[in-house]
């Protein structure tokens, strides 16, 4: 394979408008020849090809892997993940792939963005592993998800962290009535200040929240428990109508071989990877680096969808009781042409990188 050029991340430090419409020129190349939606894929990406993606922690992960001097395609960096901006993204015709854990993939399915996805995973050991935990405020006395009765919960709609707080609802057999849903968006630190600030009792907390939260407002009676679910989804979704595109179909085939390698060789190799990524990227401190790389735990690359799929139907199932919105069948929104790939790369190429 030949390597192609790749353009460095568009997005970073600039405002969501003004990076939707530096992106703009990716709506504006030609389309490539349609691909419908049970053909097979393509298995070689021509010419000329470009793609946008977001995924910024893969980005780095294939650029310091060499990973990235495998693909045979153009592909700019768009510092871009998580639902709502990945959505806005593909609305625009701005962004052909993205990373998001489960719920953004029903989200725009629900609201008239038809997407799919093409690459799944999660952690082994997903429950000693969580993503999340539940911040408490302080002089709230709450040690048990039974004792969210009664609560003021931190909630964002159409967010991860908004469809955990209906899951945990529903396992504590508790419906939406029996305690008060505070919408906030769950960015930043948004969630941990609405907590020390006493606006809701309990609200998810996950990655240096937690951490800082505790150490921060833990003298003044600040607790978290764990919810005991598992809130480990990660994947990667695009527009259909991206996928219909056989030139850049082909190109994310080609990414989503990748991806778990490149993940596989942040845990292979540790310090670079904590350095680079939590340190050099995210501005933190190595012992804070150090508390996220062993909070997160290994990945788990699923050999088949049928048990991820499974799950994502209960998720829906929860989340569209709780919203008033139709149940999807899971299976629709996931694209089976894919479904190999990952694991294809991973025995190809391990967690060696392209080295």
């Amino acid at each position: 394979m030949s390597s192609k050029t790749t353009r460095r991340t568009l997005l970073a430090g600039t405002p969501a408008v003004a990076a939707l419409a530096a992106l703009a020129a990716c709506s504006d190349e030609p389309e490539g020849p349609l691909l419908s939606a049970d053909a097979d894929l393509p298995t070689a990406v021509p010419d000329g090809t470009k793609i946008v993606i977001g995924d910024p922690a893969q980005q780095l992960a294939f650029e310091l892997s060499g990973l990235v001097t495998l693909l045979d395609f153009e592909v700019e960096w768009a510092n871009i993940s998580g639902g709502p901006k990945s959505a806005e993204a593909f609305r625009a015709k701005s962004l052909d792939l993205s990373s998001v854990a489960d719920i953004p993939p029903i989200h725009t399915n629900w609201t008239g963005l038809p997407t799919k996805i093409v690459a799944a995973a999660g952690r082994i050991d997903p429950i000693d592993h969580p993503i999340y935990e539940l911040g408490i405020t302080p002089g709230v006395d709450v040690t048990s998800l039974e004792d969210l009765r009664g609560k003021r919960i931190a909630y964002s709609p159409g967010q991860a962290q908004g469809a955990l707080i209906l899951r945990v609802l529903d396992a504590a057999g508790l419906a939406q009535d029996d305690v008060e849903l505070v919408e906030l968006p769950s960015t930043a630190d948004t969630y941990s200040n609405a907590l020390a600030g006493g606006e809701v009792d309990v609200a998810p907390i996950g990655g240096t929240q937690v951490k800082s939260y505790l150490n921060k407002y833990g003298v003044d009676g600040a607790t978290t428990i764990p919810h005991g679910l598992r809130d480990d989804p990660w994947t990667l979704y695009a527009p259909v109508e991206v996928l219909e595109d056989a030139d850049k179909a082909a190109a994310i085939a080609q990414y989503v071989r990748l991806w778990g390698a490149a993940k596989l060789w942040t845990r292979a190799n540790r310090d670079e990877w904590i350095q680079a990524w939590y340190v050099d990227h995210e501005g933190l401190p190595f012992e804070d680096g150090e508390y996220l790389f062993d909070r997160e735990g290994e990945p788990d690359f699923p050999e088949n969808w049928d048990e991820t799929i499974q799950r994502h139907q209960e998720t829906i199932e929860v989340v569209a009781e709780g919203t008033g919105n139709p149940v999807l069948d899971a299976e629709d929104i996931y694209d089976r042409r894919f479904e190999q790939l990952v694991n294809e790369g991973i025995a190809e190429y391990g967690d060696g990188g392209a080295s």
